[in-house]
């Protein structure tokens, strides 16, 4: 189609830097939204602050950095022949292969000539009058365009450390969240990493196989279940293949959007302790987030979540030979309520007699050093300093932008005691501008690239429904606004996630308020949800 005779080509395209849509973002959502706009005859760019694509990948390079989907399913679905010319090589990718992976799905769809690289997005602001979006970047840039998009990512802002006396340290430190693309070889050195979150139980392995020494700073212990990571056979790879739209339709009933879950839909409570400790057997040597799976009421029933706890407790015991060291790895809160990580001989590490782990739950950090780490009156030496202390979660890298909508409001002040948006997708007194996978959506709890996916695609044919209809813009009503954060509230409160402090909360940042951003409905609840909205002429929306 082409939008010659639509509102949106109303736009001044004369006018340099014009376009129907911006995109800020290149990961895996800024690419397809780019793709799909440009297949529905839009003109679109994109515009990106690395130097490639990739996004989450392209930043995240840290050791052992790999993602916790199963890999044929963490990939794009909207063309047949991507899916059956990749080859992913084991069941869990690492960070290169799928940033190798983004970079063959820019190159494949000529998608670089509409991205502007090396090129970050300062401010956003909403012209009423002429109902356009004016985007300011730091190269002093100005871009106008009618819809604006974000694909800036959940985990894309990272926590940056906020110690006293960090610039006193004489060696070198770094964030796992902003890792140096040319590597780092910590061979010989001695090594303190701050943190024990996914990203570190991902890299403490691998960086205790180069360390001269590595000391662990805890402060929260997480559980992490065993990835069992092992190379895709090709067998097994074509199969998948034969009916790789099976395989995408059953994850799509799924509550979070993947096939690899598979729950088991019994109560832990209500079989046998020898049943239960049969099947939680079985998802351990399976590993993986699946195991939250092994039956249906862990995030639900205490009782039920605790026998899943001591399970993975008493491995914690067999693995760690000092017990004391084992006892430390113990995490207090329920299984679940955090982000469940995935490992590959996270436990066995601390049997090496040069990885020391330190508990920082009580005694804190209390200032960084020239020289080190200094635990109450305890300093720890160490040649390099690794802070894998997470992300400004969900919001970090929305507020980041000053974004300003009608009546000069800006997303910050609206967003001052939590994100208020409807379906994760909008916010009122922001028309036209449209978050992928954003606060109120399923987003981070399930596999980002399918809920990528439905956003992305839901926004598309909403763009075309407005151009079709000669109408200018879209905004969710406060009322509908209000009814789905009260669900969002609602249905989180039901759910054993939402009990202790987590970053799906905003609890790893200062002063964040503490919402459960997510919506944890699933996956099947939340499409149903948007495909009936849109098939009422996209109730609680405005449309003008």
């Amino acid at each position: 189609m082409t939008t010659s005779n639509s509102t949106v080509a109303k736009l001044d395209k004369a006018s340099q830097n014009t376009y129907d849509a911006l995109i800020v973002g290149a990961g895996f959502a800024g690419m397809y939204m780019l793709y799909q706009l440009r297949s529905l005859g839009f003109t679109a760019k994109v515009i990106e602050a690395g130097d490639g694509v990739g996004g989450t990948w392209y930043w995240n390079r840290y050791p052992g950095a790999r993602c916790d989907v199963w890999s044929m399913e963490y990939s794009y679905q909207f063309s047949e022949e991507l899916q059956q010319e990749w080859v992913w090589s084991q069941k869990y990718a690492p960070q290169p292969e799928i940033l190798k992976y983004a970079n063959h799905v820019a190159d494949r769809f000529d998608l670089r000539k509409d991205i502007i690289f090396n090129t970050k997005v300062l401010s956003t602001k909403y012209i009423e009058e002429t109902k356009i979006w004016t985007i300011k970047t730091d190269d002093n840039q100005v871009f106008n365009s009618q819809f604006c998009i974000m694909a800036t990512g959940c985990l894309s802002t990272p926590n940056k450390p906020k110690f006293k006396g960090i610039d006193d340290f004489k060696g070198p430190w770094y964030h796992t969240g902003q890792w140096p693309h040319e590597g780092v070889d910590f061979t010989g050195k001695r090594v303190g990493i701050i943190g024990t979150g996914s990203s570190a139980i991902q890299s403490i392995p691998v960086i205790a196989e180069q360390a001269e020494q590595l000391f662990v700073f805890q402060r929260t212990a997480n559980y992490t279940i065993p990835a069992h990571n092992k190379d895709l056979d090709l067998d097994f790879i074509n199969e998948i293949k034969m009916d790789y739209q099976g395989l995408r339709d059953r994850a799509k009933l799924n509550r979070g959007g993947t096939a690899a879950l598979r729950l088991n839909e019994v109560n832990a409570v209500d079989v046998s302790e020898e049943d239960r400790i049969q099947q939680y057997e079985k998802r351990w040597e399976e590993g993986g987030v699946p195991f939250m799976g092994s039956f249906q009421d862990l995030l639900l029933n205490p009782d039920s979540n605790k026998t899943a706890a001591d399970f993975v407790k008493s491995k914690i015991d067999e693995i760690v030979n000092d017990p004391k060291v084992a006892e430390l790895l113990k995490p207090k809160n329920i299984i679940g309520c955090k982000r469940l990580c995935v490992d590959t001989n996270y436990y066995q590490t601390f049997n090496q007699s040069h990885v020391n782990l330190i508990d920082v739950s009580e005694t804190k950090i209390d200032s960084i050093t020239e020289k080190g780490i200094k635990v109450g009156e305890y300093e720890y030496e160490v040649d390099a300093i690794v802070f894998a202390t997470g992300f400004d979660a969900m919001t970090g890298a929305l507020k980041n932008i000053d974004i300003i909508g009608t009546n000069n409001q800006t997303l910050n002040n609206k967003w001052e005691d939590g994100p208020r948006m409807y379906l994760g997708l909008l916010a009122k007194g922001f028309p036209n501008l449209f978050t992928i996978t954003g606060p109120g959506s399923p987003s981070v709890l399930s596999n980002m690239l399918p809920s990528i996916e439905q956003h992305v695609d839901w926004i598309s044919q909403c763009i075309q429904y407005l151009n079709d209809n000669n109408l200018t813009q879209i905004e969710p009503t406060i009322e509908a606004e209000e009814e789905w954060i009260s669900h969002v509230n609602e249905v989180a409160g039901k759910s054993l996630r939402s009990t202790c402090d987590s970053w799906y909360v905003g609890a790893n940042i200062a002063g964040k308020p503490r919402v459960f951003m997510p919506y944890i409905g699933g996956v099947p609840a939340y499409r149903e949800k948007c495909e009936e909205i849109v098939s009422k002429g996209y109730e609680g929306f405005n449309l003008t």
